[in-house]
């Protein structure tokens, strides 16, 4: 009797583990749906088709197909709504999230956040680029930081969302210089693309702007605009020739890099948030991915699954407290 208990548990098991293998293998099932919570053309658009063809490439849709839709507005807020809301316990809905969307839940009130979500990977992160037109007053970060600290209200800054990467990254920059940092804060005008940023500063609009450190490349190897730090760990060169330096460079403790990453809905079932990550894993690792990543200029900054989860957690509550240092939360 004993035997026959034991060896039934062991086929137990078996079929357990059997039934997860067989999720794994066989996702996806159906066609892989990847929302970006924003227009075409931006970063999460961009990531989320670099991701859709990468995919393709490397083979890993199991016979099915990849297909990328929009959902636009408040700074992906809508979309993570949508998410949460429509699509609970689907497991071949995606959605590409970042730092942006973390702000954007604090200074848009939403009422969905991250946690409500199925934690999946982060993929990517960037440096942010301050720059200023090349017949600019200001010839370094020294001069521009001088100048809030003398009068908050004497720069124009501009860059995307309300709350987003960029607007974070000018009221680090005006705490880390000792200026008023809610007064420098409010003079920063939001854009919803990297094309309307471009032209008021070109056009004189702004005075500053600050972007991911592609975003400004070509007007900078153009010689339009100087670049005059990065928010990075280390230098980059965003179109000048040379690297530019940090800021931490110029002498001011701020560090901040936009990453971007995946999730899935709420309500999954362990089988398929094991198979997302299983195939999220190996995407990652793929010959079609690491050619994206130096394609795009992107930083491989991968986490995954339990690791993904706590970032995200830890991420929320960082970016909460410094927006609510700078005036724009609560």
């Amino acid at each position: 009797m004993t035997a026959v208990v034991l060896g039934a548990a062991g086929c137990a098991e078996q079929s357990v583990g059997g039934k997860n293998d067989q999720a794994a293998a066989a996702y996806p099932s159906k066609t892989l749906q990847i929302m970006a919570p924003a227009a075409a053309g931006g970063g999460w658009d961009t990531t989320a088709r670099s991701m859709q063809k990468a995919l393709q490439d490397a083979n890993l849709l199991n016979g099915q197909s990849a297909e990328v839709r929009n959902v636009n507005g408040a700074a992906g807020t809508i979309g993570l709504a949508e998410l949460v809301s429509s699509h609970s316990g689907n497991a071949h809905q995606l959605m590409i999230t970042g730092l942006v969307m973390v702000g954007g839940v604090v200074t848009n009130k939403s009422q969905v956040d991250l946690t409500k979500t199925t934690p999946i990977a982060t993929l990517t992160s960037e440096s942010e680029v301050v720059v200023v037109r090349a017949d600019s007053p200001y010839k370094s970060l020294k001069d521009l930081l001088d100048a809030a600290k003398a009068d908050p209200t004497a720069v124009k800054w501009g860059g995307g969302s309300a709350g987003g990467t960029d607007h974070i990254l000018v009221g680090l920059l005006a705490k880390a210089a000792g200026a008023d940092a809610k007064t420098v804060a409010k003079q920063y005008v939001a854009y919803s693309g990297g094309g309307e940023a471009k032209a008021a500063l070109l056009s004189g609009d702004i005075s500053v702007g600050v972007s991911g450190a592609s975003e400004f490349a070509d007007l900078v190897k153009a010689g339009d605009l100087r670049a005059l730090a990065v928010s990075g760990g280390a230098p980059e060169d965003v179109g000048a020739g040379s690297p530019t330096a940090t800021i931490k460079d110029a002498g001011y403790d701020v560090e901040l890099l936009n990453w971007r990453g995946v999730v899935a809905p709420p309500g999954i079932s362990e089988a398929d948030r094991t198979a997302v990550i299983g195939l999220v894993d190996k995407l990652h690792t793929s010959d079609a991915w690491m050619q994206t990543l130096t394609e795009k200029k992107w930083q491989d900054f991968y986490k995954s699954g339990d690791e993904a989860k706590a970032y995200f957690e830890s991420e929320s509550t960082r970016i909460t407290s410094v927006l609510a240092e700078i005036g724009l939360g609560q």
